[in-house]
């Protein structure tokens, strides 16, 4: 089964589009298990336990785990591992090299258990390709970030069109074994339904929404495909620290549901208007 359809699988088994992103600061870590043995897998797997029925995916970010040295890695391995069959499980590496380095850069997020990563296309095909040879695992490359200043690059012109839809473009056409997505920000609404004319089946993987102030509606609305599938939309903060007492997974887990079920109203409100919008074009309404 290629990648991208085990992304579709995965909405339609869980019923949900959510993805947690399991980027732990240890200063923030709950008092109540600081002084664990292993206090940062712990905070994790409480998590995992407390949301799991709730989303498609976790995606921990390399980066909070690499700042901790060997113990880190450890860290990141086993909390891969406790992460259920039938969940995803998104490598945050975003990383972009060519050659040997890529090969080998691909081989270790692959040993670590991961079923697919984020990579950044700036060096090309070249950089992707060996991350994409087999079709059960997937990347998501960087098509327009949730930062301000993506428009730095990503919003530059060339003939007239933005740059971040020639990236767009070009993963269309490399998803050639139906494992390629792209990641795009929820504070790009409009040009979110830009990228979804031209790639209108892939997977999108969608941070920004809660501190970064992507608005939800729009993400669903925009992001997914015709079906309201195909899309992963990433919380971190606001999922990891709905509360800093010893009730934290249980408060965890209640914002993880509430936000599947608020993406779930809006994903019924396209699927609606979409189905009323193909019964008046059947009945020449529209069109006419």
């Amino acid at each position: 089964m290629s990648f991208n359809n085990k992304v579709r699988n995965t909405i339609r088994s869980q019923n949900s589009l959510v993805c947690v992103g399991l980027d732990v600061v240890p200063e923030r870590i709950p008092d109540s298990i600081k002084k664990s043995s292993d206090p940062i897998f712990q905070f994790n797997k409480a998590i995992i336990d407390a949301t799991k029925e709730y989303v498609i995916a976790y995606k921990p970010n390399l980066a909070f785990y690499e700042a901790l040295g060997s113990e880190g890695w450890d860290i990141l391995k086993k909390t891969v591992s406790y992460i259920p069959d039938g969940i995803i499980k998104i490598g945050d590496a975003k990383r972009g090299d060519i050659g040997s380095t890529a090969e080998q850069y691909a081989k270790g997020l692959w040993n670590l258990g991961f079923d697919a990563v984020t990579l950044n296309p700036y060096l090309g095909k070249d950089a992707i390709m060996p991350f994409i040879q087999d079709e059960d695992r997937g990347v998501f490359i960087l098509c327009l970030t949730s930062n301000p200043s993506s428009m730095d690059f990503q919003k530059q012109k060339i003939n007239g069109s933005p740059f971040y839809l020639k990236v767009a473009e070009k993963i269309e056409h490399w998803n050639e074994k139906g494992n390629c997505g792209l990641v795009a920000g929820a504070t790009h609404g409009s040009e979110l339904e830009r990228i979804r004319k031209i790639a209108p089946t892939l997977p999108f993987l969608i941070p920004g929404i809660g501190a970064q102030g992507g608005d939800l509606t729009s993400v669903v609305l925009a992001g997914t495909d015709h079906l309201g599938e195909m899309a992963a939309i990433n919380s971190s903060r606001g999922v990891l620290y709905a509360s800093s007492g010893q009730n934290f997974a249980e408060e965890a887990g209640k914002v993880a549901h509430r936000l599947r079920e608020e993406i779930n109203y809006i994903r019924r409100k396209k699927r609606y208007r979409n189905q009323e919008i193909s019964k008046n074009k059947d009945e020449g309404v529209i069109g006419s």
